[in-house]
């Protein structure tokens, strides 16, 4: 994550949304610390609202992100969560990097499917491997011995 010049954060390629807009919550978390785990708040909860996505995001990529990412998505927002670490700033990082993969994700355009059709010959083959098939079968039917 790269901080811009004036106090936003650059999440994405393009996309940069002021640090005011991501709210960061901590909360107790389960796993490996031993008996810190019930003293520190280390789990790290970011909630980005989805209309400062709107403002910083291009029209088709907000469509996407409501496709790839709903299972993100909140009352509130685009909601991203860590605890993978006994620290909260590496959480806090793990956050950042988790809402970058979505909107990356969000961001890129599928491929259209160009539609083709098969070649006339391999119409054809799939004909002849069908007949021989057939063959095959025909021949161990009683009273078709040949």
């Amino acid at each position: 994550m790269t901080e811009a010049s004036n106090n936003a954060v650059q999440i994405a390629p393009g996309v940069s949304i002021p640090d005011a807009e991501l709210s960061f919550a901590f909360s107790r978390s389960g796993g490996p610390g031993g008996q810190n785990v019930n003293k520190v708040n280390t789990r790290a909860t970011l909630t980005v609202s989805m209309e400062t996505l709107r403002r910083a995001l291009p029209p088709y990529a907000v469509h996407r992100l409501e496709l790839v990412a709903s299972r993100y998505l909140t009352q509130d927002g685009l909601q991203v969560s860590a605890d993978g670490s006994r620290s909260q700033a590496a959480n806090r990082r793990a956050c950042l990097e988790r809402l970058r993969a979505v909107l990356v994700q969000a961001m890129q355009r599928p491929k259209r499917r160009k539609p083709t059709r098969p070649s006339a010959r391999a119409v054809q083959r799939r004909l002849d491997a069908k007949k021989r098939r057939s063959q095959i079968k025909a021949s161990r039917r009683p009273g078709n011995r040949e």
